[in-house]
């Protein structure tokens, strides 16, 4: 049994402040000392940096995180914003992922997704941010926005309290209130709810971070003012929320159950699959696996690296916008997701990283490529030549492609053998033509049945992001390959 002091903050909807209430409350306990784990519900990438900002920088304009995306608190401790999401990971995972990235806190803080019983599409609770609290057997923090409302807060914080037995609506913070006489009518309104009060916020437009077409504009973009933000943000929650009051609650959490996920027990499971990949870790050479990073390639869960890096790979970061050469010694190469489109001309004219790029994949070299990666490898984005390792041309789209996804490997990859099950998620406003390569990465099979990405030698690359904690041998087969490049 582990003892995790816990909250998780929640609303009824999106847009009443979660982000900020969540960011502002990461900041203030980190500036009072205390050694704060930053987590999200849902497959979100843009949160988490700001949740690593907040308690890495908060009130200092010199704090910046980490070069791998992480936080570094007050005590010290390197922590990066992690998801939990029951969808990708499998509801069983939820507790030691949690366990993972919360040992040794003083305060673990879990942003919530959506409305508070919001899940996956057609999948009951599943997913949803009542699912991990259930899950986590964490008290839930309902954030509120009461600009439009008065009395009637009442009744719908006693409808989310009274819905499900199971989640412990614990307390409320009321956001974007007007002035101390609505604050006082929405106090009174909640007296006899039996759901207390731990915090009031005045509507501001000084600490919003501005947004675009996939939400949120990612902290790397933004760092100075996000810097600042997050100092304002710790400021107004001390001011209007009871701190005290919110760590007693979370510090009344029980003890979780169960062991904490390893990455290293996770690829030695793994490893035990992969014929004649046992000795791998043991080698003096560890095979460098470069990791595209900077602007315009934010989007990456710390799993991913912490899995490579157990493999046997030395995980080695880089920026497309400003490194005209891979890392030296690169035998494999990932790149995650962000926002190539509004970088092209600059993606575009780092022209000796293109052709670097472009030799490692003619090389036979592995390369691992979601969403932003599968735009960096095509023949042209937005009408800006890009990698040309795939003979196809992408897009901006009107369109938003959003959702979950199952999906099963077609061809064999350097991260799956082919017939290997899946689940994904899509978020991207983009298109490539053709969508699929003569041989495609994956087959999605729910909620639709269509054939998607590039299998290409071995290029891996398509729209689909999938956490690698629920496929770990995804991380074993491509530092094999790497390690091995004629396996």
């Amino acid at each position: 049994m582990v003892s995790v002091p816990r909250l998780v903050i929640a609303a009824p909807a999106s847009g009443s402040g979660k982000t900020t209430v969540t960011a502002g409350l990461m900041a203030a306990f980190a500036e009072g000392g205390l050694d704060v784990s930053p987590h999200k519900v849902g497959p979100d990438y843009i949160d988490p940096g700001y949740h690593a900002l907040a308690i890495s920088s908060a009130g200092s304009s010199a704090g910046s995180p980490c070069a791998s995306g992480a936080g570094r608190s007050r005590t010290g401790v390197a922590r990066p914003g992690r998801n939990l999401d029951a969808y990708l990971c499998g509801p069983d995972r939820i507790a030691p992922l949690f366990l993972h990235g919360a040992a040794g806190c003083d305060l673990a803080l879990v942003e919530g997704v959506m409305g508070l019983f919001d899940g996956a599409a057609g999948q009951g609770e599943l997913a949803s941010t009542a699912h991990v609290a259930k899950l986590l057997r964490a008290p839930v923090v309902l954030v509120v926005d009461a600009s439009s409302q008065s009395r009637s807060v009442a009744a719908l914080v006693h409808g989310f309290a009274s819905w499900d037995p199971e989640v412990r609506v614990a307390g409320v913070i009321l956001n974007k209130v007007a002035s101390d006489r609505h604050e006082a009518m929405l106090r009174e309104a909640l007296e006899g709810c039996g759901v207390p009060v731990f915090g009031a916020l005045r509507r501001t437009r000084a600490v919003r971070a501005p947004s675009r077409h996939l939400g949120l504009v990612p902290v790397a973009e933004r760092h100075a003012e996000a810097v600042d933000s997050a100092a304002a943000l710790a400021a107004r929650v001390r001011e209007g929320c009871d701190l005290d009051g919110l760590l007693a609650l979370a510090r009344s959490a029980p003890p979780l159950s169960g062991r904490a996920w390893d990455p290293e027990e996770e690829i030695h499971r793994a490893m035990a699959a992969v014929p004649g990949a046992g000795g791998r870790r043991d080698r003096a050479a560890r095979p460098v696996v470069a990791v595209a990073g900077g602007a315009a390639f934010t989007f990456s869960y710390a799993e991913h690296a912490e899995l490579l890096t157990a493999a046997g790979a030395r995980v080695v970061p880089f920026d497309p916008l400003r490194d005209e050469r891979l890392p030296e010694g690169t035998a494999g190469l990932v790149i995650g997701g962000g926002f190539p489109e509004v970088y092209a001309p600059e993606l575009s004219a780092n022209e000796p990283l293109r052709t670097a790029v472009a030799g490692l994949a003619a090389s036979g070299a592995p390369i691992a490529a979601e969403c932003a990666g599968l735009l960096y490898l095509a023949h042209s984005l937005d009408g800006e030549p890009m990698c040309g390792v795939l003979a196809a041309k992408a897009r901006m789209s009107e369109r938003l492609t959003l959702g979950y996804r199952e999906a099963v490997a077609v061809s064999d990859t350097s991260l799956a053998a082919a017939g290997t099950r899946v689940r994904g998620h899509e978020f991207h406003r983009t298109t490539i033509v053709p969508g699929a390569g003569p041989e495609p990465a994956w087959g999605l099979v729910h909620p639709e049945r269509r054939t998607e990405g590039f299998a290409q030698g071995d290029v891996h690359a398509s729209y689909l992001h999938v956490h690698w904690a629920s496929v770990p041998g995804a991380a074993a087969r491509f530092v094999d390959r790497c390690a091995s490049p004629a396996g």
